[in-house]
C-alpha cells in the first residue's frame, strides 16, 4: 500500500502501551501500525486488537529487549499450561495414560546474578535456561550437539531471543555439573536407609564395540517403596580381566559407601560372573559386612536363565523352525498361493482366527507366537504339501509333535516372564512358585519317550537346576515372608519336587529362616527381652563391626531368660498366626508396613529379602536375545561424561515419576 499521502492518527483512544512503539496511519477507510524501529506494516484496524502488535515487539530484531515484559498481558501470564520463561515448577498431577502432565516441572537451581537480565516484572536467567536444556538433553537422551543444531538455534532465538547460545562442550560441562549434585542427594538418601542395598550388574553394549557395566541399586525406603537407582555406569574395553571387574566393583561399592550395607547381587548366569562374585563375597564376609557368611548374596537372574533354555530349546529345534519360516514365507509370496492356504485351510476345518506370521529373530516370543499359530494350521500345511507339487517344507508328523512339546513349554515359559515383569519393579515373594511349575514342567519333559525331546530336557533341567541349587533357599524364604502362604508353599511344592527328601529339604529352608532371623535379632536395635533372642541359633550371629558393641554377654543373657520366661519371637508369632486371604489387589509391602510395629525384627529381614532383584530385566527386554544398546551418540562420549548422562536419566526419571 502507498502511504505516501497517508495521515498518522493521533487519537486519545489508543490506550495501550504497544502505541508508544507504532505510528497509526490511515488512508482512506484502511489503517495500518508501522512500526518506529524496523517499519514492519501491520493491520491497525480497531478491530484488529493489539496482540499480534505486542507480538511483534517481543520479537523485532531493531528493538531493545529490555522492555519486552511490559508487553506480556497479566491473562497471558497466568493463562494455563504455559511455561513461563523456563521457571518449571515441580507439582505433578495424577496422570492418566502414564503420561506426565509437565506444566508445573521444578527442579532446584541456584540463578546467578551475573547471568540474569531483569525484563520488568520477569527475570530472564541465562544459567537457569542453561541448565535446563542439559536436563532436557540427559531426560531424553538426545545428543549433546543438539545445542549447536541450526533448527533448533533458530527455534530457541525465536522464543527467547536473549538466550547466548552454548556449545557442546558447554552443554557436556553442565550435564556432569547435574550428576554432581544428583548424586549427591542419591548418596544421602542411601546413607539414611533402614535396611540394606541388593545390587545387580547388567552388561551393555555399544556401538563403539565396547562393553559397559550398570551397576544397579534395590532397596526398600522408609515408606516401604522398592526403589531401585544406577549408581555406576562403568565403560569396559575387553580388557578387564575378572580380577579388575571385580574391584572395579568393590571400588563403586566403597565410593559410594555401601559396602557394609550390602545384602545381595544379581548377575547373569556365567562362569566369568561365578568368578566375580566369589571375589567380591570373599571380600566381603572377611569383613563380616553379609548376613549368614554371604549364603544369600550370590543371586542370579531368573529371566536370564529362562532365557538361555529356551534358547536350548529354540537351537534344539531350528530345522523345524526353518521349515515353518520358509512355508510361512511361501504361502505369502503370491496372492493367489495366500488364497488357496486359505481355501485349504477352510476344507481342512481350520478354526483359528489367527493369520500366519512371521517371527523376529530377536524376540523369543514372536518365535513361540509363530510356532503356535503355524500348530493350528497343522492339518492345511499337509494337505498343501499333497496338492502343490512345488511345496515340499511341510515338517513331518514327528516333527510336529516336537513343535507342539517345545511349543508347551515356550508357553509357560512366556507366561512366567511377563509375571516377572508385570511390575516395573517386583518383589522377591513372587518368583518361587512360578520358578517351581517350570522345575515340574522339566522334570516331565525327561520322561518323554522321544530321545530327542528328553535329551533337550536333561540339557535344560541340568542348567535350571544349577540356577536352583544357588538360590532356591533365597527364593524359599522370600515366598515364607509372604503372609498369604508362609512356609505352606514350601510344603506344597517340595514333595512334589523333591519326593521322599521333601522333609529334609523343607528343614533346609526352616533353618534358613530362624538363621537369618537370628541375625537380624542380634544386629537390631529393636532388639529386647520379648523379641530378641528367642530363635538364636548359637554361634552362628554375624553383625557388621559397626553394630557390635561390649554387651555381647547381656545379649547372652537375654537369650537365655527369654527361653527360660517362654517369651514368643516375632518369626513364631508370624508363623502361627493364620494366613493372610490372597485377593488380588494385595500389596506385600503395605502389609509389612502396617505389621511392622507387631514384627518389628522380621519386618526388618522382610525388607532386606523381599528387596532382592530376583530378576532384573526390563518387560521391554524380558524376550530379547541380544544385549542392551546405548545410544548411538552417547556411544562416542568420553566414558565419564556417559556415566554422567546415564545416571542423572536415571535420577531425573525417578524424581518425576514419584
Amino acid at each position: 500500500m502507498d502511504l505516501s499521502d497517508a495521515v498518522i492518527v493521533n487519537s486519545s483512544r489508543l490506550k495501550s502501551v504497544v502505541w508508544n512503539d507504532f505510528d497509526r496511519v490511515k488512508k482512506g477507510d484502511t489503517c495500518v501500525a508501522v512500526c518506529r524501529h524496523c517499519k514492519k506494516r501491520l493491520s491497525g484496524s480497531s478491530t484488529s486488537g493489539t496482540s499480534h502488535l505486542r507480538n511483534h515487539l517481543i520479537r523485532c530484531q531493531r528493538r531493545s529487549n529490555h522492555g519486552i515484559a511490559q508487553y506480556i498481558t497479566v491473562r497471558e501470564k497466568k493463562k494455563e499450561g504455559i511455561l513461563a520463561h523456563a521457571n518449571f515448577n515441580m507439582d505433578q498431577e495424577q496422570r492418566k495414560d502414564e503420561m506426565l502432565n509437565l506444566v508445573n516441572v521444578k527442579f532446584e537451581q541456584d540463578p546467578m546474578k551475573d547471568e540474569t537480565v531483569n525484563t520488568g516484572n520477569n527475570n530472564f536467567d541465562q544459567r537457569r535456561s542453561r541448565r535446563d536444556l542439559a536436563r532436557m538433553i540427559i531426560l531424553h537422551g538426545y545428543p549433546l550437539a543438539m545445542a549447536e543444531h541450526f533448527w533448533f538455534r533458530v527455534f530457541v532465538k525465536n522464543l527467547q531471543p536473549l538466550f547466548e547460545f552454548v556449545t557442546l562442550d558447554i552443554v557436556e560441562a553442565d550435564c556432569r555439573d547435574i550428576y554432581v549434585e544428583e548424586r549427591q542427594k542419591v548418596s544421602e538418601v542411601l546413607d539414611k536407609l533402614p535396611g540394606k542395598i541388593s545390587l545387580s550388574a547388567d552388561l551393555w553394549a555399544t556401538y563403539a564395540n565396547a562393553e559397559c557395566l550398570c551397576l544397579t541399586a534395590h532397596y526398600i525406603d522408609e515408606s516401604w517403596q522398592l526403589k531401585k537407582k544406577i549408581l555406576n555406569f562403568v565403560m569396559d574395553d575387553h580388557s578387564h580381566t575378572e580380577d579388575v571387574l571385580s574391584e572395579v566393583i568393590m571400588s563403586c561399592l566403597m565410593d559410594w559407601d555401601i559396602d557394609r550395607k550390602l545384602f545381595s547381587m544379581t548377575f547373569d548366569s556365567s562362569s566369568t560372573n561365578d568368578n566375580i562374585v566369589f571375589r567380591i563375597r570373599d571380600r566381603l564376609s572377611q569383613n563380616r559386612f553379609l548376613y549368614c557368611n554371604g549364603q544369600f548374596f550370590d543371586v542370579r537372574c531368573a529371566a536370564n536363565v529362562i532365557n538361555l533354555m529356551v534358547q536350548d530349546a529354540l537351537e534344539a529345534l531350528c530345522e523345524v523352525t526353518h521349515k515353518i519360516r520358509e512355508s510361512i514365507q511361501f504361502f505369502k509370496s503370491t496372492e493367489a498361493m495366500q488364497a488357496k492356504f486359505n481355501e485349504v485351510a477352510q476344507e481342512v476345518g481350520v478354526q483359528s482366527k489367527r493369520p500366519l506370521c512371521l517371527d523376529n529373530s530377536s524376540q523369543w516370543n514372536s518365535t513361540y507366537v509363530m510356532l503356535e499359530v503355524a500348530l493350528e494350521y497343522r492339518e492345511a500345511f499337509s494337505l498343501l504339501q499333497e496338492n502343490v507339487t512345488v511345496y515340499t517344507m511341510c515338517p513331518s508328523d514327528l516333527e510336529w509333535e516336537r513343535i507342539a512339546l517345545v511349543t508347551s513349554y515356550l508357553k509357560l515359559s512366556v507366561e512366567v516372564a511377563n509375571e516377572f515383569t508385570r511390575f516395573k519393579s517386583s518383589t522377591a515373594n513372587i518368583y518361587f512358585p512360578e520358578l517351581c511349575n517350570i522345575h515340574l514342567q522339566l522334570m516331565e519333559w525327561c520322561k518323554n519317550s522321544d530321545a530327542c525331546i528328553s535329551s533337550l530336557a536333561s540339557k535344560m533341567r541340568s542348567k535350571f537346576e544349577e540356577y536352583w541349587d544357588r538360590c532356591g533357599s533365597g527364593l524359599a524364604v522370600a515366598a515364607m515372608l509372604d503372609p498369604r502362604f508362609k512356609m505352606k508353599l514350601v510344603e506344597y511344592y517340595y514333595p512334589l519336587i523333591y519326593g521322599s527328601s521333601a522333609s529334609e529339604r523343607i528343614d533346609d529352608v526352616f533353618h534358613c529362616v530362624k538363621e537369618l532371623y537370628n541375625e537380624h535379632s542380634i544386629c537390631s536395635p529393636l532388639a529386647s527381652i520379648d523379641q530378641g533372642l528367642a530363635w538364636q541359633v548359637g554361634g552362628g550371629a554375624r553383625c557388621s563391626p559397626a553394630s557390635r558393641d561390649r554387651l555381647m554377654g547381656f545379649d547372652k543373657f537375654l537369650h537365655d531368660t527369654s527361653q527360660s520366661e517362654g517369651t514368643k519371637s516375632d518369626l513364631e508369632k508370624y508363623l502361627e498366626e493364620p494366613l493372610f486371604p490372597r485377593s488380588v489387589d494385595f500389596n506385600i509391602l503395605n502389609w509389612w508396613k502396617v505389621h511392622t510395629p507387631r514384627y518389628p525384627i522380621l519386618s526388618m529381614m522382610a525388607r532386606n529379602v523381599l528387596a532382592t532383584p530376583m530378576s532384573k530385566l526390563a518387560s521391554e527386554f524380558a524376550f530379547s536375545t541380544e544385549k542392551r544398546m546405548l545410544d548411538r551418540d552417547w556411544s562416542s562420549l568420553n566414558p565419564e561424561t556417559v556415566q554422567a548422562l546415564m545416571c542423572s536419566q536415571d535420577w531425573i526419571r525417578s524424581q518425576i515419576e514419584s
